[in-house]
């Protein structure tokens, strides 16, 4: 098809995915095309626009490596990240509710007994973290899986970390047969995410805050039930409402008790939804 223009070049491009044998993709490249091409109608896109958009795609793909994900970061501050895990994770009254991912995780984690110590040199206060896996009624979920990370006091993982050779508070764990579990680890502060790259740069250009709320992470596992993807949001927090990944869920807000002896204890029961 020749001589086209901003009036028609849209439907052109649809019905060059006619023929997409996939009909998910086929249906998420058309809406997609759409609306990338409504978008530049509708905020009149220069081509210098278009541009640096291209570059701040491109230094986001570039800041992405094995241990961080850039583009995670950008739908995180986006929102997008956060809007996906609602749309997906619309769980029955009760269950523990989900929340983002992180650009953090890692697999690979080492492997420790309940009681022992996930932070393994991480710098914070102690705390000890206990609590149990249920499923919607009430039963007890045995031998689930729990992932655990989180960042240090001074708001770092340890894959931020240069030269740090072995993992800190971050492990995998299994609840007893009565889906209790216990570890311990030091105490969540909040930091902000990282600024050093594009989304930083997005960040400071919008004038938002970078900070997030003190939280510990955890994806949870069973056979016979949903994985869920959660943090435990340290009550108290100043960024609990104003988290840069919009990810606080009042329900996940939980006190970190202050014991006799400084450190601190976390108790949190999480709630799983059985697959259907």
């Amino acid at each position: 098809m020749r001589n086209l223009n901003q009036d028609n070049l849209t439907e052109a491009v649809i019905a060059r995915l006619a023929d997409t044998p996939d009909l998910r993709l086929k249906e998420i490249m058309t809406a997609l095309v759409q609306h990338l091409h409504d978008f530049a109608r509708e905020v009149k896109l220069t081509e210098a626009e278009w541009r640096r958009g291209i570059e701040f795609l491109t230094a986001t793909g570039h800041k992405c490596t094995g241990t961080r994900q850039e583009f995670i970061l950008l739908s995180d501050v986006l929102g997008l990240s956060m809007l996906t895990v609602a749309m997906n994770n619309d769980k029955p009254r009760g269950c523990t509710e989900a929340t983002v991912f992180g650009p953090f995780y890692v697999e690979g984690a080492p492997h420790y007994e309940n009681g022992a110590d996930l932070a393994n040199g991480a710098s914070g206060t102690p705390c000890q973290v206990r609590g149990s896996v249920r499923g919607l009624n009430g039963e007890p979920v045995a031998h689930a899986t729990l992932e655990v990370w989180q960042a240090d006091d001074k708001g770092y993982y340890d894959v931020q970390k240069s030269g740090l050779d072995h993992a800190q508070a971050r492990g995998v764990l299994h609840a007893r047969g009565d889906g209790s579990f216990d570890f311990r680890t030091i105490v969540a502060e909040a930091y902000p995410i990282p600024t050093d790259g594009p989304v930083g740069d997005l960040l400071r250009a919008t004038k938002r805050s970078p900070w997030r709320p003190a939280h510990l992470h955890f994806m949870i596992r069973a056979e016979g039930y949903e994985t869920l993807v959660t943090h435990v949001f340290r009550n108290g927090d100043p960024y609990l409402d104003s988290d840069a990944v919009f990810g606080v869920r009042q329900s996940l807000v939980a006190d970190w008790a202050k014991q006799p002896d400084g450190s601190y204890l976390l108790e949190y029961n999480f709630v799983l939804n059985p697959v259907r």
